[in-house]
């Protein structure tokens, strides 16, 4: 059985745990609360979750998990096919990572001070907005079909309120595509009981 290291309100643990039920995967759950002394260097030298352990195997980052979950499980797939269309899925990946998930760390880190959690709280909704606009004409990230790319920004947009994050009414398409994410039954059985308290 596989077993997830994961942060009881980390937003990249959350994306390893809609995976897992989007997979119906059989799985376990090892909660890991971060703001409490917690030593999980032994499976991950950067000293961070998730981390997923199976048999002999571990691995660390949600990027990776995820496609690996991915690809061992691979109904319902969650990556395009074709070639072409899953480079640019990891390239849009990429520019996530690169764009907006560094303001997701800041606001998650306990280190941070207001004044970069305010720089946060402002380029993360601008970047938003721009995702909103690629949201106009179709349900998903890469068009017709969900795939990762959904599954990690979801638990970002339901942490918006907690984040102190107002998107401006242009930001409709994106939180019309969010309430579309949060319906799927397996974001639903992903969340921890802290998480469900996040957004009411």
């Amino acid at each position: 059985m596989m077993v997830l290291h994961s942060g009881m309100t980390c937003p990249f643990s959350h994306s390893c745990r809609f995976v897992l039920n989007e997979k119906a995967c059989d799985f376990e759950v090892v909660s890991i609360d971060m703001y409490q002394p917690t030593d999980v260097s032994d499976k991950n030298p950067y000293g961070e979750v998730p981390i997923l352990v199976e048999r002999d195997l571990i691995l660390y980052n949600a990027d990776v998990i995820n496609s690996y979950i991915d690809e061992r499980f691979p109904h319902p797939q969650l990556m395009p096919a074709d070639p072409q269309f899953r480079a640019r899925a990891r390239l849009f990946q990429y520019i996530l990572n690169r764009e907006l998930f560094p303001f997701v760390r800041v606001l998650e880190s306990r280190n941070s001070t207001e004044e970069l959690r305010e720089k946060a709280r402002k380029r993360l909704g601008e970047h938003l907005l721009y995702v909103s606009y690629r949201l106009k004409e179709q349900p998903y990230l890469l068009g017709e079909n969900f795939t990762l790319l959904d599954v990690s920004l979801a638990p970002v947009l339901w942490r918006l309120g907690h984040y102190g994050i107002e998107l401006p009414r242009a930001a409709a398409p994106l939180m019309t595509y969010a309430e579309r994410l949060f319906a799927r039954p397996a974001f639903i059985d992903s969340m921890t009981p802290s998480e469900r308290v996040m957004r009411r």
